[in-house]
């Protein structure tokens, strides 16, 4: 019982910040594109977001530990919500600014919580180890359905709300909020250890050189991540002019996606057996 309602905890902390993360996902494009700018300016602006997140990456590990791993979650809500917030925006300064913010939410977002979470579950809790994936298996499946039903709201209210394809933004806000205010209220603080973000860099270079199969896999993470972030540019231009509406044919993407990966562990875990290589 006290490992379930620690478990409920992170969950009703964790959820709402990556429902509102899923989303911004479906109408970004057309949001920009309805402002006026071209395809070339849209780029630019996914870029803000992909190449800040990029960066924070190298030192957020480092960050988190410092700044404290409750701080850095409500952190990330607050971020993300004014990146939200800045969509509102007509002004092409002010909407880079807000990838740039939602670039680094997003980075606390899937880096603080669970280490929040792990910290907690084994240093303060004293919980068996073995329970972890259980808990990050929730996650992944609410995860996958929270992604099918955040296109299917985001369309819903874009339709339904007369402010357009910002809709989504302005209703991604109140989740963040609570995710920051839940978070803050209901979880203790916890830290890592004290280092230096050059440190923490040189020990993960390190760790990726002594063993040329990390290096492999890493380099084939970078290509898949970097397919992924060019479809995430291309797909809404590409489905627009068809009049699929948007939302829903976000929610098939990820539907599948997410049907994929059921596949998978059943192809690794059941009676196929496959192997990963």
């Amino acid at each position: 019982p006290a490992f379930l309602h620690f478990q409920r905890q992170f969950l009703l902390g964790y959820l709402p910040a990556l429902a509102a993360d899923w989303l911004q996902g479906p109408l970004l494009f057309q949001l920009l594109h309805s402002r006026g700018f071209l395809h070339s300016q849209i780029a630019a602006l996914y870029s803000c977001g992909f190449a800040s997140n990029l960066a924070f990456g190298l030192l957020s590990a480092a960050f988190v530990d410092r700044l404290g791993r409750k701080k850095s979650c409500v952190l990330s809500s607050g971020l993300c919500s004014v990146s939200c917030l800045l969509q509102l925006s007509r002004d092409f300064l002010a909407l880079a600014a807000g990838r740039v913010l939602a670039g680094l939410g997003t980075s606390l977002l899937f880096s603080a919580f669970e280490c929040w979470y792990v910290h907690e579950h084994l240093e303060r809790h004293d919980f068996p180890a073995e329970w972890i994936p259980g808990t990050f298996s929730l996650v992944a499946l609410w995860n996958s359905g929270l992604a099918v039903a955040a296109g299917l709201l985001a369309q819903l209210v874009a339709e339904g709300l007369a402010l357009g394809p910002v809709a989504p933004f302005l209703v991604a806000v109140p989740f963040l909020a609570f995710s920051g205010i839940f978070a803050g209220k209901n979880w203790d603080e916890n830290y890592g250890k004290s280092r230096s973000c050059g440190k923490a860099c040189g020990e993960g270079l390190r760790g990726l050189l002594s063993d040329p199969r990390l290096l492999l896999l890493g380099l084939v993470q970078a290509l898949v991540e970097s397919i992924l972030l060019i479809f995430a540019f291309l797909w809404t231009p590409v489905v627009e002019p068809h009049g699929i509406p948007l939302g829903i044919a976000f929610s098939s993407f990820t539907a599948a996606s997410a049907a994929g990966s059921a596949l998978f562990r059943r192809g690794v875990s059941g009676g196929l057996r496959l192997q990963p290589l």
